[in-house]
């Protein structure tokens, strides 16, 4: 179990008083009361959400169009579309559960998870190894972070969000249930951390551009893939460890922990980064619309190759 959590400045709530917060003040009061919700009611509510965006959310809708066309060919038009609908029904489920995995009580969990392969995390670390939980952007990603921390104790990295106090919120909550929450851009303390033995969850799935990024296959498109998970596994001397997570038809979730990747890193950052993004990718395939297709993530092309989306409008 999770050691109390001793606020820093980082996450402490104390000091935004100016009302320009004010409105984010009263979002953290609906997410702690959607938190506390029934669960038959929370879901109906994020399969309203996702309706709601299917319908309204004409960027992401059009956003995850193109990415399921790209990676899923043998589908016709009235089967992708079908696909889309499903993704951004799953994009409301997750804001609700999202709410539920930060401020709802232990309880809400009872009867509701499956998790498998602790005994693979007990056995590195008896054997006094970091771990890289090697997950990608599924929406069922805090509500996996929150069963890990019933079970066992992690670290999280996360994006740090633009509004100080929302970003503030929501790292106070997951060190409520997990272990340290680690900044993206904070390599050192989270190599000292894996040093230290620690386990990290880590998704190097989306396109952060061309710096520090090869091009790797995902779903037979070349994707901008981050070469840091096979520097941050050599640097941090830690095992690579998939992890993967969904949701099933009644609202059970299941999260299994798999064994250490092989020879991994290789010392070939291509062969590397295609071996990260086959690890999600087939997680992918056995839940597709359990994905955050909303993201660009082949917006950063290969030199000559035109973007598949259109360009962002300017505000």
């Amino acid at each position: 179990m999770v050691s109390p959590v001793k606020h820093d400045q980082r996450t402490s709530l104390q000091g935004y008083v100016h009302p320009r917060y004010w409105t984010t003040w009263m979002a953290l009061g609906v997410f702690w009361l959607v938190a506390h919700l029934p669960w038959c009611v929370s879901r109906k509510l994020g399969e309203w959400l996702g309706a709601l965006f299917y319908r309204y959310a004409k960027s992401r809708r059009d956003i995850t169009r193109v990415n399921v066309k790209l990676c899923f060919p043998e589908l016709n038009q009235e089967q992708v579309e079908q696909r889309v609908r499903e993704v951004l029904r799953n994009v409301g489920l997750s804001f609700v559960e999202t709410a539920i995995a930060l401020w709802g009580p232990d309880s809400k969990f009872a009867n509701r998870y499956t998790l498998k392969g602790l005994d693979v995390l007990h056995r590195l670390e008896n054997e006094g190894k970091g771990v890289l939980l090697l997950g990608g952007h599924y929406t069922t990603l805090d509500v996996a972070g929150r069963i890990m921390g019933l079970n066992i104790e992690c670290d999280m990295i996360y994006r740090v969000d633009r509004n100080p106090l929302l970003a503030a919120a929501m790292a106070r909550a997951r060190e409520g249930y997990s272990g340290s929450t680690i900044p993206r851009d904070d390599v050192r303390l989270l190599v000292k951390n894996l040093r230290k033995g620690h386990r990290i969850w880590y998704a190097p799935d989306q396109d952060y551009g061309v710096q520090n990024t090869v091009f790797a296959p995902f779903f037979g498109v070349q994707a901008a893939t981050v070469t840091a998970t096979a520097r941050m596994a050599q640097m941090g001397r830690a095992a690579v460890v998939p992890f993967e997570h969904y949701r099933d038809d009644k609202g059970i979730y299941h999260v299994e922990i798999k064994e250490p990747l092989a020879d991994f890193p290789s010392g070939d950052d291509i062969a590397d980064a295609t071996a990260a993004n086959g690890v999600v990718e087939s997680v992918v395939r056995r839940y597709p619309t359990q994905y955050l297709w909303v993201h660009r993530r082949f917006k950063t092309r290969p030199e000559g190759e035109a973007s598949p989306y259109s360009p962002r409008r300017k505000k």
